[in-house]
């Protein structure tokens, strides 16, 4: 792999702006109406208005289009517009695409966003139901036929595989859960706000896909969220401090498919995930040690542990033991096990909110947080960090 250098994006581009609707199960508004909410609420937020932007960054596997979005938006003239491959691996790639376009002088305000019906619409978590063949899916074709039909059964696998291997037992994953819940109790904007639970609590919630059970695995949400990104030096003339992106880094694996990457020499990690965290590190100098907040993809709990290892927090097989010892503040926000399912984006926001001092669940001097985005699909990871 070739070496990455801090100057060739680090440090160039902040996120100036963060915006998001209600999080909830049935939103009785559009996806486009969501978008358009996220992305006035993000610029409101920056102190920029519609006119200002010129570049729009979204996912693929999303109803709503950079120019339907920006006309609905009261966006003019756009001269960038990207859409980022593979689900919630996307997140942390949106704002990657963002920084280079500033950098590179292609656009100067750029908004990333995601929105849509997940929990009232077209619910992901059901798996391969009522959905158009894709290339990437035919390898489905071979985990089908055994009643692997949903994400929580695909992760299952890797996970059992994870317990088998490390000696241990699936209450272990409860630790992340019962974290999670700890701060989106103490969190308004959490649709679990004022709901923590206990390690009991999720060792009696019921099966999903054994050893997942209920509480393992991320709820589904209708919502919004908007990020805005433009350059160093202007953001430091608008209202908040900026949020700087200090790397951004996306990676695949080989041997990788869309969560049923079961051919690859050992399941008990995340490679994709290591090809972010070698790239991260070494573009911006730091390590796990300079790290004050990690915002960690929690779809499924299981993965939570194998990120944590993979980025060199502790060794493979210790993640349970590094989270129940609370030995970084983890997913302050409530997670997606807590706070909303938007695809990571609201992660992102999150870290721009640690970094500026606001967050509900402030950590104290927090200058350097880490966020990743979804795993077991190709992805993304961003390091944040306070200007200066």
């Amino acid at each position: 792999m070739s070496a990455r250098h801090p100057d060739v994006l680090g440090g160039k581009a902040a996120v100036v702006g963060i915006g998001a609707t209600e999080f909830s199960k049935d939103s009785g508004r559009t996806e486009l109406a969501l978008a358009a909410e996220a992305v006035r609420a993000a610029l409101a937020d920056a102190g920029l208005t519609p006119a200002d932007v010129d570049g729009l960054v979204t996912f693929t596997m999303d109803t709503s289009p950079e120019i339907t979005v920006a006309q609905a938006a009261g966006i003019g003239e756009l001269t960038f517009f990207s859409r980022v491959h593979y689900g919630g691996g996307a997140a942390c790639a949106t704002l990657q695409q963002a920084a280079l376009a500033v950098a590179s002088g292609v656009a100067e305000v750029v908004v990333c966003y995601r929105a849509f019906n997940e929990r009232s619409g077209r619910r992901f978590g059901s798996g391969v139901r009522h959905r158009e063949p894709t290339p990437e899916g035919v390898a489905l074709g071979w985990a089908l036929p055994f009643g692997l039909l949903t994400p929580a059964s695909w992760v299952a696998m890797i996970a059992r595989r994870y317990l088998h291997t490390f000696g241990l037992q699936p209450e272990i994953f409860g630790h992340v859960a019962v974290t999670d819940r700890r701060y989106a109790a103490t969190n308004p904007a959490a649709y679990f706000h004022g709901r923590p639970i206990t390690l009991a609590d999720h060792a009696a919630s019921r099966w999903i896909a054994e050893p997942l059970r209920l509480l393992d695995c991320c709820q589904e949400t209708d919502g919004g969220q908007a990020i805005v990104v433009t350059s160093l030096d202007r953001a430091r003339t608008l209202p908040h401090p900026p949020a700087v992106i200090v790397a951004a880094a996306q990676g695949a694996s080989r041997a990788q498919e869309q969560m049923t990457s079961f051919y690859r020499d050992d399941l008990t990690g995340l490679p994709e995930m290591g090809v972010v965290a070698r790239q991260l590190w070494r573009s911006s100098g730091l390590s796990p040690g300079d790290i004050d907040v990690g915002i960690l993809y929690d779809h499924f709990t299981p993965f939570v542990l194998m990120q944590l290892e993979e980025f060199g927090f502790c060794a493979p097989g210790e993640g349970a033991g590094f989270v129940a010892d609370d030995l970084l503040p983890l997913n302050t926000h409530g997670g997606q096990l807590g706070e909303a399912y938007l695809h990571g984006m609201n992660g992102i926001a999150e870290a721009v909110r640690q970094v500026r001092g606001t967050s509900v669940n402030q950590v104290p001097g927090a200058g350097r947080v880490l966020v990743t985005a979804g795993t077991g699909v190709p992805t993304s990871g961003l390091l944040i960090g306070a200007d200066g």
